[in-house]
């Protein structure tokens, strides 16, 4: 059961970090990013700060999920 945990643990943190990566690289900076491609310059329904908003609610659960993954796999990997 223990090595079931930290085979999930594992692949949680992995699928975490690469969700916190691709949030990150997203997000706009100063001159845009990626975002605002899905934005269509606020002319949408859905304009670029509700997908910003979106986005940030988003990259901050990877990186949640990502945190709790880590410490469980601090108590898992202590034997």
């Amino acid at each position: 059961m223990r090595d079931f945990l930290l085979y999930v643990s594992v692949i949680l943190n992995v699928i975490a970090l690469l969700g916190m990566v691709a949030g990150v690289l997203m997000h706009s900076g100063r001159g845009g990013g990626l975002s605002d491609m899905f934005g269509g310059g606020g002319s949408t329904a859905l304009g670029s700060t509700a997908a910003e908003r979106n986005l940030t609610r988003i990259t901050s659960v990877f990186g949640v999920i990502w945190i709790g993954t880590v410490l469980a796999l601090s108590f898992l990997l202590v034997r």
